[in-house]
């Protein structure tokens, strides 16, 4: 495994960060980064509390929350004391097996996990965050995919709806600069978490990644975590409405 050297440091300290599925893979790392970074960091997750989870998760204020019960989403500003800088929409997800998403019902299912939610949650907390007075303004940031502009015939809706979270950034972007809100995404390469588990074990969908990777290996969950920061810092006051892309340099071989 690569080893990831978080050298570039960032002061949060006082600031309050919200990072939607931030329990384990690409969203734990950039809760953990956060942290460190001296920010009172808050994370959601699906089960009752966090002893039903491996990872160490004492630094965070837990908040359980499915992400697709809006009435859940509306009671996040009391839960958070009406107070947030940085919101990161990192809960996804790609469907298990044994589901298709060109069934309708799991299309559908697949969408509202992934891009219908963080708007809901973005705009439930947009208040909170037009009030922030963090350095550079608050942000958004919100973690789309290879997929959100590189086809996968088997992830029809995630593919959409990732596509639509990055354009939703913008759209926030333009409509919120004139409330000191900056909106961004990261469209994530191929990055080591569980979710990525099974094609890393089968020879036949791993070698094709790492031939067509010009760095030829996966990426690390702190290696998004670190785009997240930067993105959120005052370093990138002046950076609304883009996409940028973190992969190792797969989405520019031809």
């Amino acid at each position: 495994m690569t080893q990831v050297n978080n050298t570039a440091k960032y002061d949060y300290s006082g600031a309050q960060v919200l990072v939607t599925g931030g329990t384990q893979g690409i969203g734990n790392a950039i809760a953990n980064r956060f942290s460190e970074a001296g920010a009172n960091v808050f994370i959601t997750g699906t089960r009752a509390d966090t002893s039903e989870y491996e990872n160490d998760l004492s630094a965070f204020t837990y908040l359980q929350l499915e992400v697709t019960d809006l009435d859940a989403i509306k009671q996040l500003p009391e839960k958070l004391d009406n107070r947030l800088d940085v919101l990161v929409n990192n809960a996804g997800a790609s469907l298990p097996g044994g589901q298709s998403e060109w069934d309708h019902d799991v299309f559908e299912q697949s969408v509202n996990i992934n891009l219908n939610s963080a708007f809901h949650i973005s705009h439930v907390c947009y208040p909170m965050l037009k009030k922030s007075e963090l350095q550079g303004g608050a942000a958004i940031v919100s973690i789309a995919s290879l997929t959100s502009f590189l086809a996968n015939d088997f992830v029809p809706g995630y593919g959409a709806a990732k596509a639509g979270l990055a354009q939703l950034m913008k759209t926030f972007a333009i409509t919120w600069a004139k409330d000191g809100i900056r909106a961004n995404s990261i469209a994530a390469g191929m990055t080591q978490t569980r979710m990525t588990q099974m094609v890393q074990m089968i020879p036949e969908m791993n070698e094709p990644v790492l031939e067509r990777t010009p760095m030829s290996r996966w990426g690390q969950p702190e290696e998004i975590a670190g785009c997240a920061i930067y993105l959120a810092s005052s370093d990138a006051s002046f950076l609304t409405g883009q996409m940028i892309v973190v992969d190792g340099g797969f989405s520019i071989v031809g």
